[in-house]
Order: C-alpha cells, then structure tokens, then sequence
C-alpha cells in the first residue's frame, strides 16, 4: 500500500509535522508546503498521487489550487481538511470533483482509509488505460514466426537492455516498441515517443536533450528533453538512422553513462531510460556508407528484433482483414460481415509494398465502398488504374530512361496518388519522410519538378 505520493499542504508547522510523521512510518512518500507559493512550486516540479489542504489555513488559497489540480494536474485526488463543519463548501468542493473533505483532527484509520481508495483508484485506472493501450495497439497474427518474436519480445520486456526493431515501413514496429513497454515493470508510465525523421537536427537535439534558458536565439525558458520526460520509463526513437552523426554520438553517451545533457546545459542530468529504437533501413549498409555510428549499432543491438514483410507473411492477410472489417465497422458505423473468398485471393495475390499499413488503408475502403454485407473483389480497387499489374519474367522489358529518371517519375506518381501526402507517399515508396523532402528539394534545384 506504500505506492502513495502525497502533498500536506498545511501552514501550522506542529499539524504537517505530526501528519508527514504518521505517514512516513507508514512507508508513504511524503512531501510538505506551509504556504501558497511553496505549494504551486511543489505542484509544478514534482508529480503526486493525493494532496491533502488545510481549508482553513491563512496562508492558503484553497480554491486556487483546487481550480489549478482540475485544469493542470487533474490525475491528483484533492482532499480537503477543516477545523469545523462548513456543509456549503463541503457540498460545493466534492461535487466540483474533491476526492473527499474532511474534519480536523485526522485520525490514523481516517488517512489510512483515503490513502488505500486513492491506491485502489489509480491501479483500475491503471488497468483500465493498460486494456485501452492493448486494444489500440494490439498485434494481430497467425504467423508462427511473428508469434515466436512477440514471445520473445514479452521475454527480454524486464531487462533495461536497448533494443532495436529493424523492419520495412508499415510492418508494425511502433506496435512491437509498445508491446515491449506494455509487458514491462515501466508500464505504469507513459512510452514516450519521438520520430527523428520528422525535424530538423537542430530542433531534434532539443527535443532529445531540451535546452536552458539563454542557450540559444528563441531559448526564453527551459525545455525538458524527451529524454527526461521519459525517466523512469522507455522512450521510442522511431526512425532512428536518419539522426545525424553529432547525435548519434551524443545518444551513445546516454547510453553508456545515463545521463544527459541539456544543449547549453552545464552539469548532466541523471536519467533512467529505457532505449527501444526502429529502423527501415537496412544499417549494415549505412555503417559503410559512414551514415550511422558502428558503435551505436552494436550498443543498440543488444536484442535484435526484425519484422517480417506482409509478403513475408501472407497466411496474416485473412486475420488481419478480419480484425481490420471489425475495427472500421465501429468507427464508420458499418455492419460489413467479412471478404468474399475471391476478394481475399486477389489481396493474397497483391505485392504490399506497403505492408500491413496498405492492407488497413485498403480494408478500410472496401468497406466503405461495400453496398453489400461481405467485401467483393470489386471493392478492392476503384478504377482501372488499381488493377493489379501481371507482368510475365520472360517478356519484361526494362523502362526506358535512367535510374534518377524512374525514381524522379516514381516519387511523383506516388505523391499524386496520395494526393500530395508526403507521410503516405514516404511510407508507400519505403523510405523517410527526409530522404522525400530531400529528394524533392534537389528536383526542384534542378528544376525536374514536372
């Protein structure tokens, strides 16, 4: 019962004193404030579970801190003690949200009472968001090989060890880093998440690291790095190879010494983190292409997992198809029964270069466009331009124009399809959003931009 971390914010010295010693026999952790102002830097710095008010205290504005817990810190239960019966505010207090309000002197039976509903509270509302969490990112498969790496997975979740999850784009990678979090004794904290595609470096450092006030121009206040916000929990690195070099560097360190340190920081800062990363490129290759860090590689690669390609794991596609018909009919509020066998023949016969991310976009629009109540094969694809193309070995004949020209054309076929979506159009054509961004802005230089 001793997993309680509880605020007294009390101005009489003997009272908080006599309540934090009862307390902390009991194992409790246990934090103090005798005035407003203590009280608010307290609330804003450190996280607790319960916060017990001194209603009457002249040093206090009670409803202030009770209106701050409902905007800033909802999670916190709010217990309010009082040296007489005020029936008004009681009423007024619980029925706006107060976990309970109480009569001066507390008893020992009274607080050990609050204290274990409010323990009782937060683990249901623990395994509540647990059963969300898993239902949200639930990995589905029939795929012995995909079932031997989640064992696997659920097996190394409660080492520290870093793992790195290497696999194509829309196989599930972020699923699996959950997965392991979930199944972990840092489950009870939010994974912390971070796509390190999607910044420039210089803003990607800070959002690692955070930085102090003054460190550079636009630095007006300090900012906790994700890294800190992740203490005590797992931090997801998602797309980990387009880091730069002077990060990757910077994140071995972490690695080795747990510790940071904020860009324009002076002294580092102790942290506790656990390291899943991913990657869809293949970092063999970007080692001798001197892109990634070899010594991070290995740092990093305590516990390899790689995911299996849809292609790779076609007995999946009925399952998957099934789960994903579920999933649709409860968000565009269909009553679709399942897919035609001829329908699910012509996604087993399909490439995926997409993988499972293509298969739920696909799913998705079948369904909508399904005036039946099971998925035929022509809901599959809108238009003669999604027929599956059927090219023989023994007649192909190469396209015209050199490689750059093919790429240049495949980028922007693929951009016009997903109706300029350059996340979509990245994900489809397997590589990051970067390596798009940089694709295009040498295109346009070079002004090949059609």
């Amino acid at each position: 019962m001793a997993n309680c971390s509880i605020l007294l914010i009390i101005d009489d010295y003997k009272e908080r004193l006599e309540i934090s010693n009862s307390l902390e026999n009991q194992g409790f952790k246990i934090d103090t404030a005798g005035s407003e102002t203590s009280a608010f830097e307290k609330l804003k710095s450190d996280s607790y579970d319960l916060l017990v008010v001194d209603y009457n205290s002249s040093q206090i504005n009670t409803l202030r801190i009770f209106e701050y817990v409902k905007e800033i810190k909802e999670d916190i239960k709010f217990v309010i003690i009082a040296d007489d019966c005020n029936a008004e505010a009681a009423v007024k207090y619980m029925k706006d949200g107060a976990f309970d309000f109480l009569m001066k002197p507390l008893s020992k039976g009274t607080l050990e009472s609050i204290i274990a509903r409010v323990i009782a509270g937060k683990k249901e509302a623990q395994e509540k968001k647990q059963n969300k969490l898993y239902q949200k990112y639930k990995i589905v498969t029939n795929n012995k090989q995909l079932l031997k790496l989640l064992e696997l997975a659920k097996r190394i979740a409660n080492s520290k060890a870093p793992v790195l999850i290497q696999g194509e784009s829309g196989t599930g990678k972020e699923l699996f880093a959950r997965y392991i979090h979930q199944h972990s004794p840092r489950a009870n904290k939010n994974l912390v998440a971070l796509n390190c595609a999607a910044l420039p470096d210089g803003l990607l450092e800070s959002e690692l690291f955070g930085h102090e006030k003054g460190a550079f121009t636009g630095a007006i206040t300090r900012k906790i790095g994700k890294f800190e916000l992740a203490n005590e929990s797992s931090i997801l690195l998602d797309e980990i190879s387009e880091m730069n070099l002077y990060l990757q560097a910077k994140l071995l360190r972490v690695l080795q010494e747990s510790e940071i340190d904020r860009v324009g920081g002076i002294n580092p800062v102790p942290i506790d983190v656990r390291v899943i990363a991913t990657t869809n490129r293949d970092l063999d290759i970007s080692i001798k292409e001197n892109k990634f860090r070899s010594d991070l590689f290995y740092r990093l690669n305590v516990i390899p997992l790689k995911i299996l390609s849809l292609r790779e794991r076609k007995d999946d596609i009925a399952v998957l198809s099934k789960y994903f018909i579920k999933k649709y009919n409860k968000i565009d509020k269909r009553n679709v029964k399942g897919i035609t066998n001829e329908a699910l023949d012509v996604l087993i016969s399909m490439p995926w270069p997409g993988n499972v991310r293509e298969l739920e976009n696909i799913i998705e629009r079948s369904l909508l466009l399904c005036d039946g109540n099971m998925i035929e094969k022509k809901d599959i694809f809108v238009g003669e331009e999604h027929k599956i193309p059927v090219t023989k070995p023994d007649t192909f004949e190469p396209p015209a124009g050199t490689i750059r020209e093919m790429e240049r054309k495949m980028i922007f076929h693929t951009l016009e399809k997903t109706n300029g979506n350059r996340t979509h159009a990245a994900d489809l054509l397997g590589i990051s959003v970067r390596t798009l961004r940089n694709k295009l802005n040498e295109y346009r230089q070079t002004m090949e931009v059609p």
